[in-house]
C-alpha cells in the first residue's frame, strides 16, 4: 500500500525529451491505461482550432484595409468571389472553387486595361484556413514588396486580389484575366493539429485556366511557428527571378534557395559545386 500511495498518477514517457525538436504528439506519457487528462484537453483544443479554421470566413474589409495602409497601396484590393455559393459546398465542391463566378470575372474584366501587362498577379485566397491569411497575409507581403523595390528590375504588380471561398487554382483565371506573366496564390492550408495558421504559396508562370498541379511551384508552412515570413519571402523571391528568366514553373523550376550556389556562383573548379543544379 506504502508504494502504491508514492506511485505517481502520470507515468512519463522517456521518449518526452523529443519533444522539444517537434510539434509531433510523442512522448505524452499514461495515467493508468489513458492519456493523462492535461494531453486530452490538448488535443481537444487543437481539434477544435482546426475546425474553427475551416469553418471561420475571412474578415475581407478588414484584411483589405491593413493591406493599403501596409503597402500603401493607391487602390484598395480587389474582393472577388468563386463559384461557390457557402461554405459547405466550398467543402463538398472543390471545382467550384477553382472558378470564379460571373460578377467576379466582370469585375476584374473592368478594373484592368485589356492592353496592360503585369510581371505578377498576386492573389490572397482564404482557402481551408483563413486565419492562416488574416495573420500572415499582411506581414508577408510586406517584406515581400520591399524585396521588389529594392531589386534593379522595375517589377509591375497587377492590381491586388482578395479572393473568398476560392482554390489554388483559381489563381490562373485570375492571372489570365490580369494579363500576368506570373501568379502568386497565398492560401490557407488545411490545418493540422498543431497548424490551424499556416499560409501556403503558389507560383505559376504563364497562368490559364486548366493547368495541372505540376505547373506550380509551393511554398508551405509559412507561420509564426514554422516558416518565418521574411524568409518565405526571400525564397519566393529567388523563384519568381528564376521563372522570369527561364519562364517556366512547377516541376521544370528547381528551388535553389537553400542552395550553397545561386547565380553567378561556382566552387573552385568553375562549376556549380552541387551537382543539381548543374547543366
Amino acid at each position: 500500500m506504502a508504494h502504491d500511495e508514492l506511485s505517481p498518477i502520470v507515468v512519463e514517457n522517456a521518449w518526452e525529451r523529443l519533444k522539444a525538436f517537434t510539434d509531433a504528439r510523442i512522448g505524452l506519457g499514461r495515467a493508468g491505461v489513458s492519456l493523462p487528462t492535461s494531453k486530452l484537453l490538448a488535443f481537444q483544443l487543437a481539434h477544435a482550432q482546426a475546425q474553427d479554421a475551416v469553418h471561420c470566413p475571412l474578415e475581407v474589409e478588414t484584411l483589405a484595409n491593413e493591406l493599403t495602409k501596409a503597402l500603401t497601396l493607391s487602390e484598395a484590393p480587389i474582393s472577388l468571389h468563386s463559384h461557390t455559393q457557402d461554405r459547405a459546398m466550398y467543402l463538398q465542391r472543390p471545382d467550384y472553387g477553382r472558378r470564379l463566378n460571373e460578377e467576379s470575372r466582370e469585375k476584374l474584366q473592368q478594373a484592368v486595361a485589356s492592353q496592360q501587362r503585369y510581371d505578377l498577379a498576386v492573389v490572397i485566397v482564404d482557402g481551408l484556413s483563413a486565419l492562416a491569411v488574416q495573420q500572415n497575409s499582411t506581414p508577408f507581403l510586406r517584406a515581400l514588396y520591399q524585396m521588389l523595390s529594392s531589386d534593379a528590375y522595375d517589377w509591375q504588380l497587377a492590381p491586388l486580389t482578395i479572393v473568398e471561398q476560392g482554390r489554388v487554382a483559381i489563381g490562373d483565371e485570375i492571372g489570365a484575366l490580369l494579363n500576368a506573366d506570373a501568379v502568386l496564390v497565398m492560401i490557407g492550408e488545411r490545418p493540422g493539429l498543431s497548424s490551424p495558421d499556416s499560409l501556403g504559396l503558389y507560383m505559376t508562370w504563364a497562368p490559364e485556366p486548366g493547368l495541372k498541379d505540376d505547373r506550380r511551384n509551393c511554398i508551405s508552412n509559412v507561420r509564426p511557428a514554422g516558416l518565418q515570413v521574411k524568409e518565405a519571402a526571400r525564397r519566393f523571391f529567388l523563384l519568381l527571378k528564376e521563372a522570369r528568366q527561364l519562364k517556366v514553373s512547377g516541376v521544370k523550376l528547381k528551388d535553389r534557395s537553400e542552395d550553397n550556389v545561386l547565380e553567378g556562383e561556382s566552387g573552385s573548379t568553375g562549376s556549380p559545386s552541387n551537382f543539381l543544379v548543374a547543366d
